[in-house]
């Protein structure tokens, strides 16, 4: 969603240089007029970009989910530039048909082994067979990756992605889908269980910390992977440190039980890394961080 500038906004706001532009502002009636037809326009094509991407991601076969997830991911991109469209993109969430998790589970990410057909009545029938092809590897990628920006925007997204169940189909995919889907799983992951008990409390019963440790012992597993299972134990880390009651309260034995008292000590003390970094240094931080963490590793 890139917005063009209102045809009208030239008459009310003098150009700079000229005389009126050293003169009083508008009238505060004329300001508030112009800045509520603003957000209004804005309103309406946030909801015109939701509705033509939800549409596609609704569709029966994956190339057109593809597509409407891909609008709906630059869509976000957009949305993420400013503090106004984040709050009209949280207002839209409220209203059933113009929310994004529900749609992402109901067929993204959704387990197509469900729908496997038990007889063969329709065969029978006068009605067609309704078909929808399975998610690609591209698909579901790209899903969790709506999935985490929607999280991250929009606190309330995390609610209703615990009544999917999320972080039981999201730990499905990360033990039996390929480094693709994996890798955007982890940060999926992450933004769900930012400040939501419930999804953190969902990670301990699926035993989130020992699958992810088996991925990071793994000298099989992918490199690139590896390193960000040890972003995602160095992110977890520093969110929950000093709690001292469930969810998530016993993670630091947990991490010293799994890989070791020398990895436990170096993920406790890199966790506490980059409070007064820029968003870049803190993320090359992360990164260099993680890698001294796969170092640390005794592995047999």
């Amino acid at each position: 969603m890139y917005l063009k500038k209102a045809l009208w906004i030239d008459a009310i706001q003098p150009e700079k240089g000229s005389p009126e532009n050293e003169a009083e502002p508008p009238a505060t009636a004329v300001g508030e007029l112009v800045n509520s037809l603003t957000e209004q326009r804005v309103y309406r094509e946030v909801t015109l970009a939701l509705r033509t991407g939800l549409k596609d991601a609704r569709a029966e076969f994956s190339f057109v989910r593809l597509r409407g997830l891909k609008r709906l991911l630059k869509f976000l991109r957009s949305v993420a530039e400013s503090d106004s469209t984040i709050n009209l993109f949280s207002r839209t969430q409220s209203v059933p048909e113009l929310q994004v998790v529900p749609i992402l589970f109901q067929h993204s990410l959704k387990d197509y082994e469900e729908d496997t057909v038990a007889n063969l009545d329709h065969i029978f029938g006068v009605q067609p067979m309704k078909i929808t092809s399975p998610s690609t590897d591209a698909e579901v990628s790209l899903a969790l990756r709506v999935l985490e920006g929607c999280c991250l925007l929009h606190r309330e997204s995390t609610v209703l992605a615990h009544q999917y169940k999320a972080i039981q189909v999201l730990m499905n995919i990360l033990s039996f889908r390929g480094a693709l889907e994996q890798g955007a799983c982890l940060d999926a992951l992450i933004s769900m269980m930012l400040d939501s008990s419930a999804n953190q409390l969902d990670f301990e019963a699926c035993n989130g910390i020992e699958e992810v440790a088996e991925i990071i012992r793994d000298k099989q597993v992918d490199e690139n992977l590896r390193l960000k299972c040890g972003e995602f134990l160095l992110l977890l880390i520093g969110h929950v440190n000093g709690r001292e009651r469930p969810p998530l309260a016993t993670i630091h034995e947990d991490i010293r039980r799994l890989l070791g008292e020398k990895s436990a000590s170096l993920i406790w003390a890199a966790s506490q890394f980059g409070s007064t970094l820029d968003p870049e240094q803190r993320l090359t931080a992360l990164h260099i961080q993680a890698r001294r963490v796969l170092e640390s590793l005794d592995l047999y």
